[in-house]
Order: structure tokens, then C-alpha cells, then sequence
């Protein structure tokens, strides 16, 4: 059983035209091969056409995992100029219109799309998946459940997603609240075996409700491709180095909870339904509001700081304390979220809300490459 804990990035972007910045309904024909061609087939299409993926390989060095996704975001951003388009990373695109949306061509997404009906074609958001491989596979579902309290923290930190068809929401993270629409998602189920969790599996296999666990979209989950637990609640960070903190936190936990068994053993009903509330407000004050804590309210920052100092050691060996301690800077100067509400309330005071939207879509569209 191998101890390094591998990890695997996903990213997902939205396609836009390169001069506008407003999303593209189609995907132009050729790109997609073109895209996969200059990554060595490391970057993927997605539900919707206005959507693609990036997926790093797997790493135990977090700097070369970051070089990757780096490599990836120019690689494919080169090709999208060379279609007249550009990348945005960001959980939601401001201005979009899900009502335009396209999806892509395949059996698994006619039968989605089938099934889900209008909330699939509601589904123009992006996120960000973090694999970690544990030393035992069979640990991940006990992994899952422990990990379950640390959930909002990672929400908190990638908020990404202020915006939704042009309209500020009041959230910094309305990503999750237009993906809970569908089924099997958000905060896991309380199970605490690899038994109950096959038994939930086959359960509804069996009724034809679904074909395989892939169908489990939850905040996190154990992958049936990869022999991982896989963080799924972030939106897509706009910056590389918030995901690769966001990552680097995400695998020092798993140490720490594979080296501390008994830690977080004891959740229950009450604790599930506090995650749950935490989630709410992780989505809707991001870095900047108080969690239901032990004794009362605890604030993100100092869940984080109580965090990173218990982890401190798991991280050190994993040669990622620098990379993980960047969470602290994520809520010291905000998220992609903050900055972008940033730049449109700037804008917003002496030009229209169109062009304080499109000085949004501006900004996401450079940080995204830097």
C-alpha cells in the first residue's frame, strides 16, 4: 500500500469568444482534437458545449502538478485563440444564458440530458475535482464521512461564482446552488462502510435509475475510474494557485485522517446537518462569514488557521506546507468571487451594468493565464 497519496487535478472551463468574452453556444468543429492533440489527450469535453475539461496525471509533487495545470490552461487557451476563442476559470460565467446552451454529442450525455430534463441544460457551471489516492482504496467511504466537516472550508475557498445570466446573487458561490438541482448531489450521505455505500450503489442500479456510480455527482465521492476519493464541491478557482492550494489542503487532510483513524469517527445525524448548514454559508458569504462551530460561531479564518496548524505536519511531509499555507493568503485578500465583485462595483459607478459585466469577463479572462 503505497503512502505518497497521489493526486489528480480536474479543471473545468468555460469556451468564449475570444473578443467578447461572451460565451460560445457551440464548440467549433476541429477544436476538440486540436485541444487533445496539444496535451497528449488531457483535456476533455464536457455535458454542454460552451464547457471543456483540463485532467492533470497523477502526481506526488505538488510544484510539478502545478507546472502541469499551468501547462494545460496555455496550452489550450493557444488553441482556443486559434478558434477565435479565449478560457474563462470561474464557477459560473457572468453574462451567460443556460437557455442558449448546447449539449455535446454522446450516448452518456442523451441520456442525462434525457433524465434531467431542464435542470441539465441549466448546468453551465464549472468546478473543481481533486483526486487523492489513499493507501488503502477500501478506506475511502469512512474517509469520506470523516472528511465530511472540512467540506464548507473548501467551498469557502474556491468561490468563484458571484454571478448568474447577468445578475449579482447576493452569493459568493452560486455554483452549488443551481448544481444541488440535480440529483445525488451535495453533501454525501451519511454512510460510514464500503458496505453501506455498495448496498446504496446497487440499490439503484438494480432499479435502473442509474447505470453506475459516476452517476453519484456529491461534493465528494469514491471515484470508479480512479482509485480515489475525489473532491467535487469548488468551483473553479480563476487563479492556478488556488487550486493547488485548495489540492495541497484537500491531500494533507487525507494524511492526517489515514493517520488519525478514530479522528471524526463519531459523526452523526446532528453533525451531518451542521455540514449541511455550513455549506449554505460557505456559498453564500464565501471566506468572509462564521461556521456553526464546537462552542458557537467560528469564523473561516480561524477554522482555517486551526486547520493548516493540525495539518502542518502531514503537509510538511508531503513537501506541500508552502502551497497549502496559501489558503491563508485566499482569505486574507478574498477569492476569485471577491475580486470579481471587486471589479464590477468599480465599474459599476460610472458605467452601465453591461460594461461592468464585461470588465468582469475581461478580468477573469486575463487572471485565468497568469
Amino acid at each position: 500500500m503505497a503512502d505518497n497519496y497521489k493526486i489528480g487535478i480536474e479543471e473545468e472551463y468555460f469556451l468564449v469568444d475570444a473578443e467578447t468574452k461572451l460565451v460560445a453556444r457551440r464548440m467549433p468543429e476541429g477544436f476538440l482534437e486540436a485541444a487533445k492533440a496539444a496535451t497528449g489527450g488531457q483535456i476533455m469535453g464536457e455535458f454542454l458545449q460552451s464547457q471543456i475539461e483540463a485532467v492533470t496525471l497523477p502526481h506526488t509533487d505538488i510544484k510539478t502538478a502545478r507546472e502541469e495545470l499551468r501547462h494545460l490552461r496555455q496550452a489550450v487557451a493557444k488553441v482556443a485563440a486559434e478558434h477565435g476563442l479565449a478560457i474563462l476559470a470561474s464557477g459560473t460565467h457572468p453574462t451567460a444564458d443556460w437557455g442558449k446552451a448546447q449539449q455535446s454529442e454522446g450516448e452518456r450525455y442523451d441520456a442525462v440530458m434525457d433524465d434531467l430534463q431542464m435542470i441539465g441544460q441549466r448546468n453551465m457551471l464549472c468546478g473543481l475535482h481533486v483526486h487523492v489516492e489513499l493507501p488503502d482504496p477500501d478506506d475511502r467511504v469512512d474517509m469520506m464521512m470523516r472528511m465530511m466537516p472540512y467540506l464548507p472550508l473548501f467551498i469557502a475557498l474556491g468561490t468563484s461564482s458571484p454571478f448568474w445570466r447577468s445578475h449579482p446573487t447576493g452569493l459568493m458561490g452560486y455554483r452549488l446552488a443551481a448544481y444541488d438541482e440535480l440529483p445525488r448531489t451535495g453533501v454525501p450521505e451519511l454512510f460510514k462502510t464500503k458496505e453501506e455505500f455498495d448496498a446504496y450503489v446497487d440499490a439503484l442500479v438494480k432499479a435502473g435509475v442509474m447505470e453506475n456510480s459516476s452517476y453519484i455527482w456529491w461534493s465528494m465521492r469514491p471515484s470508479l475510474k480512479h482509485p480515489t476519493l475525489e473532491l467535487r464541491a469548488p468551483d473553479c478557482p480563476t487563479l492556478v494557485d488556488d487550486s493547488i492550494a485548495i489540492a495541497a489542503l484537500w491531500r494533507s487532510l487525507a494524511r492526517r485522517l489515514t493517520r488519525n483513524p478514530h479522528l471524526n469517527s463519531d459523526l452523526n445525524a446532528v453533525s451531518r446537518a451542521i455540514v449541511v448548514e455550513n455549506k449554505w454559508r460557505a456559498q453564500r458569504y464565501g471566506v468572509h462569514g462564521t461556521f456553526v462551530g464546537d462552542n458557537g460561531a467560528v469564523t473561516v479564518a480561524g477554522l482555517l488557521e486551526q486547520i493548516l496548524e493540525e495539518t502542518a505536519e502531514d503537509a510538511d511531509a508531503l513537501d506541500s506546507l508552502v502551497e497549502m499555507n496559501r489558503c491563508r493568503t485566499i482569505v486574507g485578500a478574498g477569492t476569485s468571487a471577491d475580486a470579481q465583485m471587486a471589479v464590477f462595483e468599480a465599474h459599476g459607478k460610472t458605467e452601465t451594468r453591461a460594461q461592468a459585466l464585461q470588465a468582469v469577463t475581461d478580468w477573469i479572462a486575463v487572471a485565468t493565464l497568469q
